[in-house]
């Protein structure tokens, strides 16, 4: 029984509406049930009773997809991945057990691609050309510093194509159709080169191995390409350099070695007829103070590692004015020991025209000895770097300067330069040095835009352990202290002409496959792919018609019979009718039965099969649209020849591209 509250409403008729949380959460619901389900439902049981096969499967199209697939990986992650790996550490390096050594890598010449590079290339072409060229640098650096890790990493200038054409605040380039680059072009330069091997400098990590003092990067030599060469160098230029990568003079301390540093493309202004002293003087100054500069590093480094401080306090006297001359400053005394130097240059140093660079040069390998003879030759004009120069270039430094600087630094056991992208490895003798001779590398360049097919970096491994002044604490005192080891990077260019050859081999493919569906040899469709779900046609002969017909037919109270004078009926193939008016009649007279009259009807077919059906106002017998065709795959059947050749290739070679792209695409975004 109903009850009924004090103002006569019916107990329990109303309650409090639902919270917007508990509404939200019914649609949410609802959404899934009825439309997430369903269609999640629907693609399941597309894929499940699809007739699946072989030949279906293994398709040309899906097979080239597959193909470029696998390629382009290779191309863009393998290729990288396996050059860098092959050059772990571990797997050159041979010192004793126990050795914890430093771990450094040169970089040369990357050259950043600017308009001074291909100053004549059409825009399209010199755009891809720099994007590519940038990316081959992210990449390489980037997985430097993800497998190998390196402690320290020192470029060795060059670091721009056209740096020292740009204009500054208070000069313009020397040549005219550069003077439009001014300095916020110069700026936009640099912060490229920052977001390429500052940015990826983080990559592998930040904290330093275990029993070394930290991660270093050196980027502060200039090479020629960032200044210029000799008398040719703007002064505004070389302070804008030393302003934003730190001055190129300079020496650093790195696994009990010490690393000079000289700006040669400076001091090459040297002896060159008018030169501005500015140029050569902050050079030349630095040398005459190398040995001493070289001295005090050492003992500072000999006292960090002592865990004291590394500069020495001075005590505070009052003395009277008789004392004062003969008062000195406290003396610590010299280090007992030197640690081995190792020259940094951008420009290699001398020798004579035709020294051989050894068999590691890529682009002109040493030529064979005569037969008989065994060793190299002593002189190999094609395997050499050439003793030559142009303008703001020389391919090596005068005699008198590389003299000058092995005199004044002195103790270089190992010399490292770049500037002729090529592997090069020269033991200079007539100089002197510690041991028999200055071993000089030059470090190829790791853009592959700088003529070599496989550009590379050089890896160096230190190790010289030392006591609390400075002496080896290895039994063999003489044993090298460092390690060398030329690590070479994908063939870029090689990469290249794969994909071009595979874009051929895709498209002859394609044209052979569309060419044989034109010529009907292969079928691109399955034999039950045409028939609908539902019956729409007339089919077999008018007697088998109108079996069917009786076969399907109501009781015999019900009598649906085909009409004799019914043309349409005995025609396979016929569409649909309209049904006429006659059969929606009654007879005259009921021949003593109300039994439902015998009408005149041309349809084979129960009535039922027809309900719900409209002809369209202007009647087309022969293109009446049915369920289950559509316009184009009657426009395909009509296609023949070299329609249907074109139409297959087309659709073929779109379906190809699309994929294709997409995964390049998707591989170069994510580096």
């Amino acid at each position: 029984m109903t009850s009924y509250d004090d103002y006569g409403m019916p107990v329990g008729a109303y309650s409090e509406p639902e919270s917007l949380g508990k509404q939200a959460l019914r649609v949410a619901r609802a959404f899934v049930l009825y439309r997430i389900k369903p269609a999640a439902d629907k693609k399941f049981h597309a894929l499940t009773d699809r007739n699946w096969s072989w030949r279906g499967i293994l398709s040309l199209v899906r097979i080239l997809i597959a193909i470029w697939f696998v390629t382009l990986y290779w191309g863009e992650r393998s290729a990288f991945n396996s050059a860098i790996g092959s050059c772990r550490w571990e797997s050159w390096e041979k010192w004793g057990i126990g050795a914890n050594p430093h771990r450094l890598v040169f970089v040369a010449d990357p050259q950043l691609i600017d308009p001074h590079t291909y100053p004549d290339r059409p825009w399209p072409l010199n755009a891809l050309t720099i994007k590519h060229t940038d990316l081959y640098l992210r990449r390489a650096y980037s997985r430097i510093q993800k497998v190998l890790y390196p402690d320290s990493a020192v470029f060795l200038g060059d670091f721009f194509d056209g740096g020292r054409e740009w204009s500054t605040r208070t000069t313009t380039s020397p040549e005219e159709r550069y003077r439009k680059y001014g300095e916020s072009f110069w700026l936009k330069e640099y912060d490229r080169f920052g977001s390429i091997f500052f940015g990826h400098w983080q990559d592998g990590g930040t904290e330093p191995r275990p029993g070394q003092p930290g991660r270093k990067i050196i980027s502060s030599l200039p090479g020629n390409h960032d200044l210029g060469f000799g008398k040719g160098i703007q002064v505004s230029v070389r302070k804008r350099f030393n302003a934003y990568f730190g001055e190129g003079n300079r020496i650093d301390i790195i696994g009990n070695h010490t690393l000079v540093s000289v700006d040669t493309v400076s001091l090459s202004a040297l002896g060159q007829e008018n030169p501005v002293e500015g140029l050569w003087k902050p050079a030349m100054d630095f040398l005459d103070n190398v040995k001493a500069q070289k001295g005090r590093l050492v003992r500072e480094e000999l006292r960090k590692q002592q865990g004291l401080r590394p500069n020495l306090l001075f005590l505070h006297d009052i003395l009277d004015a008789g004392d004062l001359a003969k008062a000195e400053l406290p003396h610590f005394g010299d280090s007992p020991a030197e640690f081995p130097t190792i020259l940094l240059s951008h420009v290699p140093l001398y020798r004579d025209p035709g020294t051989p660079c050894g068999p590691l040069r890529e682009h002109w390998p040493p030529t064979r000895p005569p037969k008989g003879q065994t060793e190299p030759l002593e002189k190999d004009d094609r395997n050499a770097i050439s003793v030559s120069g142009g303008y703001q270039y020389q391919n090596v430094l005068d005699r008198e300067i590389t003299k000058v600087i092995a005199e004044k630094v002195g103790n270089i056991q190992y010399a490292f330069s770049g500037d002729d992208h090529d592997y090069c490895e020269v033991l200079h003798r007539a100089y002197p040095s510690a041991g028999s001779g200055i071993r000089e590398i030059t470090v190829k360049s790791i853009s592959w835009a700088m003529g070599v097919r496989y550009p590379g970096f050089v890896m160096l491994s230190l190790w010289n352990p030392v006591d609390a002044s400075g002496n080896p604490l290895r039994k063999d005192s003489n044993a090298p202290t460092l390690q060398t080891h030329l690590c070479l990077l994908p063939d870029q260019l090689g990469i290249f002409i794969r994909y071009i050859t595979l874009v051929g081999i895709t498209i002859l493919s394609l044209i052979v496959r569309a060419a044989l569906v034109a010529t009907g040899r292969i079928s691109t469709v399955s034999h039950n792919s045409d028939i609908p779900l539902l019956p729409v046609t007339e089919h077999g002969s008018s007697a088998e018609n109108e079996k069917a017909a009786l076969s399907s037919s109501p009781p015999e109270s019900t009598h649906i019979t085909s009409s004799s004078n019914s043309s349409s009926s005995s025609e396979p193939g016929n569409k649909l009718q309209i049904r006429s008016s006659s059969a929606r009649t009654r007879s005259t007279s009921p021949n003593g039965s109300y039994e439902l009259p015998v009408v005149q009807s041309k349809y084979t077919y129960p009535l039922i099969q027809h309900a719900g059906y409209y002809i369209p106002d202007k009647e087309e017998p022969r293109a009446i649209k049915t369920w289950g065709s559509s316009s184009a795959k009657k426009s395909k059947s009509r296609k023949k020849g070299l329609a249907l050749f074109f139409h297959e290739f087309k659709k073929s070679f779109l379906t190809v591209a699309i994929v294709v792209f997409a995964w390049y695409f998707w591989l170069i975004w994510h580096g």
